[in-house]
């Protein structure tokens, strides 16, 4: 693991969390989903965002690690409820826009984070390819919505 500063753990911390949410709100649609292309999509993202967290958590250390935190409050805490909800309504369109407005949060987190200049040249490879995986996942759910 490479030496980082506090802000750069700071900027990390932010993403674990943020992938802890997208987690957590996919997990939660995957197992409330009656569409399978759904269910297998959500099950798809929710592991994407737990294996982000997991690589993202080998630049710090296991104290400054938020583990299975999430955000609790806050946009992204609410886009994932609004997704919750939309899932349990079994609206189609409701569940996918819901699921763009989670990824539109996510991206923002990422964006922010690669504005920061703290972290080093890896990690923010790291970020970006992230960053790029996210915005595949977005512009599949706005497809998938534009297409009802």
């Amino acid at each position: 693991m490479i030496t980082i500063s506090d802000k750069a753990t700071a900027v990390i911390k932010d993403l674990i969390i943020t992938n802890n949410d997208r987690y957590e709100g996919y997990r939660t649609a995957a197992e409330e989903a009656k569409d399978l292309d759904l269910k297998t999509m959500f099950t798809r993202f929710s592991n994407q965002s737990n294996q982000f967290g997991s690589e993202l958590k080998r630049y710090i250390t296991l104290d400054e690690s938020p583990q299975d935190e999430t955000s609790a409050s806050g946009k992204v805490y609410r886009a994932w409820m609004d997704l919750k909800a939309a899932v349990s309504t079994n609206d189609r369109k409701a569940v996918l826009s819901s699921c763009e407005f989670g990824e539109d949060v996510a991206l923002s987190a990422y964006k922010s984070a690669l504005e920061e200049n703290e972290v080093s040249a890896e990690i923010s490879m790291l970020i970006r390819k992230q960053k790029e995986e996210i915005l595949q996942a977005h512009n599949t759910v706005k497809a998938m919505r534009d297409a009802i």
